[in-house]
Order: structure tokens, then sequence, then C-alpha cells
């Protein structure tokens, strides 16, 4: 069976050329696990989760491109290692990764580390820009780290009780000291509205 994955990183993009690239590739629509919003550098991700889950023996997994898999040469490599583990075989837009033939380890490795490099470009550039934007005025303060609706979201996944605060934080792309004080600013929001009701 062919399993696909699909991801962007931002929720403004469209991940319908992907979905109708793995299409076009045999995978079946009920087959394709996505994650929307979410980035490649963070390994909990939880389509990406449901994804390695959902392979077995024999399987293929099926990505458009590399970097949707992973952005970092180390992720890619645990991914693949996985799935080599469990004797599921990885397909990078129609093509078969075959970690015995050394030449398909080495074209694998470049993929990662491009794809890799292209992360850290990206991230370059923002810094870059929110220097130049914050020299010009237009950056005041220190952005919250998470929306009202991640925020929302971040408590509902911690009440679940299925994550650490380090997989949360990996879930959200925050620092798990970000995670720990959004936890502890509830508790503290809480214990005040018991304290006023009780006085």
């Amino acid at each position: 069976m062919q399993i696909g994955y699909a991801r962007v990183s931002t929720t403004d993009q469209d991940l319908t050329a992907q979905r109708n690239a793995l299409l076009r590739l045999g995978v079946q629509d009920a087959h394709i696990y996505v994650d929307h919003g979410m980035t490649g550098a963070n390994r909990a991700r939880p389509g990406l989760r449901e994804a390695l889950a959902a392979v077995r023996s024999g399987d293929t997994l099926v990505v458009t491109k590399l970097d949707r898999l992973a952005r970092s040469l180390r992720n890619a490599r645990e991914i693949a290692d996985e799935l080599t583990s469990k004797g599921v075989a990885l397909s990078l837009g129609g093509n078969r990764y075959d970690p015995t033939d050394p030449v398909g380890r080495l074209l694998f490795n470049v993929l990662a580390m491009v794809a890799e490099f292209e992360r850290d470009l990206i991230s370059m550039r923002t810094r870059e820009g929110m220097a130049v934007a914050r020299a010009k005025g237009r950056l005041k303060g220190k952005q919250p780290k998470l929306s009202k609706t991640q925020r929302a979201e971040l408590f509902e996944v911690h009440d679940r009780g299925e994550y650490t605060q380090t997989e949360i934080a990996e879930l959200f792309s925050v620092s798990r000291a970000t995670v720990y004080r959004e936890l502890q600013h509830r508790r503290e929001k809480f214990l005040a509205s018991c304290e006023a009701h009780i006085f």
C-alpha cells in the first residue's frame, strides 16, 4: 500500500498541489496524511506521526519532495532509518530511495542538506528583514509567541495528556520555557479567579 504525506509551513499556504501530485503518483486520497502550518524542522508533527504509524512492512511512504518530509539532514535520516527498520520503502516524487545503494544514499543526503540549507537561508532572511523593519520603526516590541487560537490549541493538547511539554513545544515550534510559561499563566489566572469567588 502507498501512504502519502504532505506538509506546508504556514496556514495560508495550500496543500492542493501536493495532494494532486500524490494522487497522480498512485496514492489514494484516504491514505494521504497532512500537516498544515507546520515547519519541516519540527519532527513532532501530528500528520507525520499518523503517516508513520499507518505504514506497515511492504508499504511505501510517498512524498512529493524530501523537504516536505524533513528540513534537516538529521531528521531526514532518522525518518528514513525508521522506515527501513519497519520494511517500508520511501518514494520521493516517484523516485524510490534505496538505502542499500551507495549512490542512492549520497543523493538522499545531498537532498536533505539542500533542504536544511534552504531552511537556514529562510531563517537568515527573516532575521535580516526583521532587523531592517526594527531599524525603520515598523517592529515595536516583542510579538507574542502564540496567538490566542494557538494558545487555546496548546491548552487543549496539554489537557488531553497525550504529549509531554517537550513534545508540545516541538509541535508548536516554541521553546519548552514558553509552554511552561503559558501553562503557569493559565494556572495563576485560574487560582486568582477561584480566590475572587471565595473572598
